[in-house]
């Protein structure tokens, strides 16, 4: 993974939404995606805990990636109201987030 970059964080989804959370995301818009895509992510893997409903989220981005102006972007202001009623989330819904320090990597 030389030159690639992984940041790792944890949302928080709220009680009951297990089963649209993911029915949502199996149907991600295609502009999203290509927007991702588009900022340098490369791989993009969440992963939920059942017992706590967290969901902790992994992403792989390129040497020449720039994520920041994503929050700013009209198609991932979208997605977060879409997704609000589904989770906890910051005013104007951008999910809360808690980076995820790593400990371990195996090469």
């Amino acid at each position: 993974m030389a030159g690639l970059t992984r940041r790792a964080f944890r949302m928080k989804l709220k009680a009951g939404n297990e089963a649209e959370y993911q029915r949502r995301h199996d149907a991600i818009w295609p502009d999203l995606a290509a927007l991702l895509r588009a900022a340098g992510i490369v791989d993009y893997a969440i992963f939920l805990d059942a017992g706590t409903l967290d969901l902790f989220a992994v992403m792989t981005l390129a040497p020449q990636a720039d994520p920041g102006p994503l929050p700013e972007h009209p198609v991932m202001r979208r997605w977060w109201d879409f997704m609000a009623d589904l989770m906890e989330v910051e005013p104007g819904n951008r999910p809360k987030e808690w980076p995820l320090v790593q400990v371990f990597e195996l090469e």
